[in-house]
C-alpha cells in the first residue's frame, strides 16, 4: 500500500474510532453529513472518470480521458475504502426509509468494489464485447459537438488515446503475471477489432457534421488538427496495441472456458453470480431455475402453436424459420424495424406510466469493427440534448431474423432501457449516485419485463410477433442454463450452441452469444432474475390491493427509486403496498 493510500485509510479509521466514542448527533445533522458524503463521492467519481461526466452532460472534464494506470486503480480503490469507512461511521438510527436506503446502496456498492479489487478483476478488462479499444472508438458518438470548444476538447482527447492504451497494456501485462487471463479463443478476436477501427476511422466523423454557424476557417483548422492527431498519434497507438494483443497477450490466454479454472475460481464465479443477480443463489440453484423456466415458456409456446393450427411447437417453428418474410434483406431493414416498434410504443406510454422520459431515442447499427457486440442501449444526457441510442446488431443480416425485433425494440428502447434510465436521470430528491446506479439484475430485469408490456397496450397482434416475445423470454431463460453450464458445470462451446439451437436460437446469434457468456461470466443471468422479481412484486401488489391496484402507480414505484439490488427493491415495494393498502379510498 503506497503512502497516499495508507494516509487515506488511517484518516478514515480515525474518523470511525472517534464516531464510535462520540455522542450520537441529531438525525438532521447525520443526514446532512451523509448527503455531503454522497455528493463528495459522486463528484470525485466524475473527476476520476471524465468520460462518465461527459455522458451525463457535465462538461467540466471534457478535454480529458481517465487515468487507466495501475497506480490510478490503486488510488481509486483507497479512496473508495475511505468513503466506506466514513459512511459506516454515520449512525443511521432514526433516519427515514429513503435515507436508510441510500446508505445501504452506497455501502453495498463500495463493498462490491472491495470484492472486485481483491479478485483483481481489473486485470481482465478487455474482451470482444467490451474494452478500451471499442469504447474509445465510440467517443465521436458520445460527446457533444455544439461549439468550437467542444471540438478542441475532442482533439485534446485524441492526443491522450496513446497514453490510455499504454496504461491499459501495463494493466493487462500484470494480468499475464498473475495468471488472470480471458480465454485465448476470445483474445484472438481483438486484434482484428483494432484493425477494423483503423479501417473505419470513426474518429474523423465530427469533421463531417460541423454546425452551420462555424466559420470556414474553423472548419479547416479543426479538420486538419483532427487528421493530424488521428494519423500521427491515434492510429500508431492502435497498431501498437493490436500488436501487443496478438503477439504478447493472446498467446497467454487460458485454454479452459470456465472462469472457475482461474485462481480462486469457485469464489470468482460465485461472486460474479451474486453481483449480477444481487441474490445469494448458488450457480446450481440458478441452473435449476433456468431449466424450470425453459420448460414453462416452452409449454406456453406450444399452446400458442396449437391455437394457430399447428400440431406441435416444432412444426410452428419450422414454418416461421422457413418463411422469407422474417429474414431481413439488409442492415437498414433491421434498423428500420426497431425504429418502427419503438415509435409505435411511444404514444402508448401514458397508459402504463405517469412519469415519462424527456429525451428522444434513436436507432443505429453496430459498426463493422464492433460486430461481435450485442444489441445494446447507450444513454443520452439528462437534459435530452443528446439522445439515447439503441445500437443494433446488423452484421450479415440475411443470417438473422426479424421475429425477435418487436420484443427487443421494447427491451432496448421504450418501455425498457431508454424509459428506465431516462426516468432515473430525471428523479428529484435523491443523491446523484442513485440516479445512475448500475445493478444489472434491476436494469436488465426491467427491460425484459418491459418486453411483455406491449401486450398490455394492444401490440403483438401477429401470432409470429407474439411467438417472438415468448422466444425472447425463452432466450433469457436459456442463458441461466448455459452461463452456469459453461462456468460451473464445464460445458463445452459445442454443448452450449447445441442447447441454444434446440431452443430455437438461430446460429448467428448462438455463435456470438456463446462467446459473450464465455467472456463475461454471470452477466447473462441478470435478465431473468430481475424480471421474475418484478413479476413477483406485481402479482403481490395486485393480490394485496385488489381493485385499488393501479399499473401506472406500480410502475412509477418500481422506477422512482433508481436501480437497486432485488432484495432492497422487494422491501421498498412491500412498504409501498402497505402504504397503499392503508390509505382510505377517495370519498370515504
Amino acid at each position: 500500500m503506497n503512502i497516499f493510500c495508507r494516509a487515506l485509510l488511517v484518516a478514515a479509521l480515525s474518523s470511525l474510532a472517534f464516531a464510535q466514542t462520540a455522542p450520537v448527533a441529531p438525525v438532521s445533522d447525520r443526514v446532512a453529513a451523509q448527503n455531503a458524503l454522497f455528493e463528495e463521492y459522486f463528484q470525485l467519481g466524475l473527476k476520476n472518470n471524465p468520460e462518465r461526466a461527459t455522458s451525463i452532460g457535465d462538461y467540466r472534464y471534457n478535454a480529458l480521458l481517465g487515468d487507466a494506470s495501475m497506480a490510478a486503480i490503486a488510488r481509486q480503490h483507497a479512496e473508495a475504502d475511505a468513503f466506506l469507512a466514513r459512511l459506516r461511521a454515520i449512525p443511521t438510527t432514526g433516519m427515514s426509509d429513503s435515507d436508510l436506503l441510500s446508505h445501504e446502496l452506497l455501502e453495498r456498492q463500495l463493498s462490491q468494489g472491495d470484492v472486485n479489487y481483491s479478485l483483481k478483476n481489473y486485470e481482465m478488462q478487455i474482451n470482444q464485447q467490451n474494452g478500451v479499444h471499442t469504447s474509445l472508438a465510440d467517443l465521436p458518438l458520445s460527446v457533444p459537438f455544439d461549439s468550437v470548444q467542444h471540438y478542441e476538447d475532442y482533439i485534446s482527447r485524441l492526443h491522450q488515446i496513446p497514453r490510455v492504451l499504454d496504461q491499459t497494456t501495463d494493466v493487462l501485462r500484470q494480468g499475464i503475471k498473475d495468471g488472470l487471463m480471458p480465454p485465448r479463443m476470445i483474445l484472438d478476436k481483438l486484434p482484428a477489432q483494432c484493425d477494423g477501427v483503423i479501417a473505419a476511422n470513426p474518429f474523423i466523423l465530427p469533421a463531417r457534421k460541423f454546425p452551420a454557424s462555424f466559420s470556414d476557417a474553423d472548419k479547416q483548422r479543426l479538420t486538419a488538427e483532427m487528421n493530424k492527431a488521428i494519423n500521427d498519434e491515434v492510429f500508431p497507438a492502435y497498431r501498437k496495441f493490436s500488436t501487443f494483443l496478438s503477439q504478447e497477450y493472446a498467446p497467454h490466454g487460458r485454454t479452459a472456458l470456465s472462469i472457475e479454472s482461474l485462481p480462486d475460481g469457485k469464489r470468482r464465479y460465485a461472486e460474479a453470480v451474486k453481483a449480477m443477480t444481487t441474490t445469494n443463489l448458488s450457480p446450481e440453484a440458478v441452473h435449476a431455475l433456468g431449466l424450470k423456466e425453459v420448460a414453462r415458456i416452452t409449454a406456453e409456446m406450444t399452446t400458442l402453436a396449437k391455437a394457430h393450427g399447428y400440431k406441435d411447437l416444432a412444426s410452428f417453428r419450422a414454418a416461421i424459420n422457413s418463411d422469407p418474410k422474417w429474414t431481413p434483406r439488409s442492415e437498414q431493414q433491421i434498423i428500420d424495424d426497431f425504429a418502427h416498434y419503438i415509435h409505435q410504443m411511444e404514444p402508448k406510454l401514458p397508459e402504463l406510466f405517469t412519469v415519462l422520459p424527456k429525451g428522444p431515442v434513436t436507432v443505429e447499427g453496430i459498426p463493422d469493427f464492433d460486430a461481435a457486440a450485442a444489441t445494446h442501449y447507450n444513454s443520452g444526457t439528462p437534459d435530452g440534448k443528446r439522445a439515447g441510442r439503441v445500437v443494433v446488431a446488423v452484421a450479415n443480416p440475411t443470417t438473422r431474423t426479424l421475429v425477435l425485433d418487436e420484443a427487443v425494440a421494447y427491451h432496448e428502447g421504450v418501455p425498457g432501457h431508454h424509459m428506465q434510465i431516462s426516468v432515473a436521470q430525471q428523479l428529484k430528491g435523491l443523491p446523484k449516485f442513485r440516479l445512475r446506479g448500475g445493478y444489472s439484475a434491476y436494469t436488465e430485469g426491467w427491460a425484459l419485463y418491459a418486453e411483455e408490456l406491449g401486450k398490455e397496450v394492444g401490440f403483438y397482434t401477429d401470432p409470429i410477433s407474439d411467438y417472438g416475445r415468448l422466444n425472447s423470454e425463452l432466450f433469457r431463460a436459456v442463458r441461466l442454463v448455459v452461463d452456469t453450464g459453461i462456468h460451473d458445470k464445464g460445458w463445452t462451446r459445442d454443448q452450449v450452441i447445441a442447447y441454444m439451437h434446440a431452443n430455437d436460437v438461430n446460429d448467428a446469434l448462438a455463435q456470438t452469444e456463446t462467446d459473450r457468456y464465455i467472456a463475461w461470466p454471470g452477466q447473462a443471468l441478470a435478465y431473468k432474475m430481475g424480471q421474475l422479481k418484478i413479476r413477483e412484486l406485481r402479482d403481490r401488489a395486485k393480490q394485496a390491493l385488489g381493485p385499488r391496484y393501479d399499473i401506472k402507480a406500480f410502475h412509477d414505484e418500481i422506477l422512482s427509486g433508481g436501480a437497486m439490488p432485488l432484495d432492497l427493491l422487494d422491501a421498498r415495494v412491500d412498504r409501498w403496498i402497505k402504504s397503499q393498502a392503508s390509505e382510505k379510498p377517495a370519498g370515504n
